[in-house]
C-alpha cells in the first residue's frame, strides 16, 4: 500500500500516513515487557517497516488500545503506557491510534491524557488519535481536545450507505456540540473513507468525500489501492475537494437545513470563503431538481459571491445572496458541493 500511495499520486495529493490496524501484535509481550509484532506477518519487525515507509516519503501509523487488551484480544497498553510510548518512538512511529476496548469508562480520563504525556516525553512528534469519546456518554470535548489531535466519536464505519448516512446524521445533529471544538491540530474523526470498496454507489462515494471535506475530517482511506476503480481514485485525488478539507481555518462545517429528503451543510473557510454541500437522502426513483438561493444556503454576508462546483471546478457564476442555484440530485446520496468566494462588487453575471 505504501508503494501504491507513493507511485499513484496519493502522497503528492497530501495523503501522508500508512497505518497498521489491530492484529499486528504477537500474542504476548517479550521478556522485557515490550510489545512485539507477529513474527510471521512482520518478520523484519516494525522498525524496518517504518524505515521502509519513511524512505517513500510517507509516515508510519500504528494501533494500540488503552485497555488490558485490544479489541481483537492482543496486549493492550494498560499498565504499560510509558514503555509502549517509548517503543513506538523507537520504531519511528508517526501516528498512534489508541482504541478503548477492555477498559473501564472511568479510566479513560486518566489513561488517554497519560498516553499523550508519555508520547510527548519521547521527544518524537506523534499524531495522537483517541477513541475516548466513542466509548462514553457526554464526552468532555474541551478536555479531549487538550490531549488528542483527532478523536473518534461514533461507531465503526461499515461498507454500506446506512452506516455512512448514520454518521452524517450524527455529525449533522451535533448533539454534544463537538463541531465547535474542531480547530487546527484538534479534529473530530467520523472514521475512514470507504470510497472504492464494494458497498456504495458512485454517488455515495462522492457524498462521503464531500461531507468529510465539510466536516474537516481526517482523510484516511480504507481500500485496496492495488485494485481500485479508476473513478474512486479520481474522487480521492480531487484537489478541489481536498483543498476544502484541508482549509487552514480548521473550522468544522455544520448542517443548516434538514427535511425528509434534503440536508444542507455549510463550512466557513479562510478569507470569508464558504463551502456548501447539498445531500439528497431520499430514495426516490429519479433525479430531483432543487432550487436554492445563496441566502437559503447561508451565504448572505457579501454583496456577491463567485461560486464554483467543487468537484469539476466549473464556474457557476457571480451570484448575489438572492440569486438561485439549480441542482439535480440523484436518489440516496446524490450530492452537490459548491465553493464560493466573497466579492465586494455587485454580481457581474449569473450562470446557473
Amino acid at each position: 500500500m505504501a508503494d501504491r500511495m507513493a507511485a499513484d499520486g496519493f502522497k503528492d495529493a497530501g495523503y501522508e500516513y500508512v497505518s497498521i490496524d489491530d492484529c499486528w501484535f504477537a500474542s504476548e509481550r517479550d521478556s522485557n515487557g515490550r510489545l512485539q509484532p507477529d513474527s510471521t506477518r512482520f518478520p523484519s519487525g516494525m522498525k524496518a517497516l517504518g524505515d521502509y515507509i519513511h524512505k517513500l516519503g510517507l509516515k508510519f501509523g500504528i494501533y494500540e488500545d488503552i485497555g488490558t487488551k485490544t479489541c481483537a484480544g492482543y496486549p493492550g497498553s494498560y499498565n504499560h503506557i510509558e514503555l509502549d510510548a517509548q517503543t513506538f518512538a523507537d520504531w519511528g512511529v508517526d501516528m498512534l491510534k489508541l482504541d478503548g476496548c477492555y477498559a473501564n469508562a472511568s479510566y479513560y480520563a486518566y489513561g488517554y491524557p497519560a498516553m499523550a504525556k508519555a508520547l510527548n516525553k519521547t521527544g518524537r512528534p506523534i499524531m495522537y488519535s483517541c477513541s475516548w469519546p466513542a466509548y462514553i456518554s457526554n464526552p468532555p470535548y474541551d478536555v479531549i481536545a487538550e490531549h488528542c489531535n483527532i478523536w473518534r466519536n461514533y461507531g465503526d464505519i461499515q461498507d454500506n450507505w446506512d452506516s455512512v448516512s448514520s454518521i452524517i446524521n450524527h455529525y449533522g445533529d451535533n448533539a454534544d456540540k463537538f463541531a465547535e471544538v474542531a480547530a487546527p491540530g484538534q479534529f473530530n474523526d467520523p472514521d475512514e473513507l470507504i470510497i472504492g470498496d464494494f458497498g456504495l454507489t458512485y454517488d455515495q462515494w462522492r457524498a462521503q468525500m464531500a461531507l468529510w471535506a465539510i466536516f474537516a475530517a481526517p482523510l484516511i482511506m480504507s481500500v485496496d489501492l492495488r485494485n481500485m476503480d479508476s473513478e474512486a481514485t479520481k474522487i480521492l485525488l480531487n484537489k478541489n475537494v481536498i483543498a476544502v478539507n484541508q482549509d487552514p481555518l480548521g473550522k468544522q462545517g455544520v448542517r443548516i437545513y434538514k427535511d425528509t429528503s434534503i440536508q444542507t451543510f455549510r463550512r466557513e473557510l479562510k478569507d470569508g470563503n464558504m463551502a456548501v454541500a447539498i445531500l439528497r437522502t431520499s430514495k426516490g426513483p429519479t433525479p430531483a431538481r432543487l432550487d436554492r438561493s445563496l441566502k437559503d444556503l447561508g451565504l448572505s454576508a457579501a454583496v456577491s459571491y463567485d461560486c464554483y462546483e467543487t468537484f469539476q471546478g466549473k464556474f457557476i457564476g457571480s451570484l448575489s445572496p438572492d440569486d438561485e442555484v439549480t441542482v439535480w440530485l440523484n436518489p440516496a446520496g446524490g450530492t452537490y458541493l459548491m465553493t464560493c468566494h466573497p466579492n465586494p462588487k455587485p454580481n457581474a453575471r449569473t450562470n446557473v
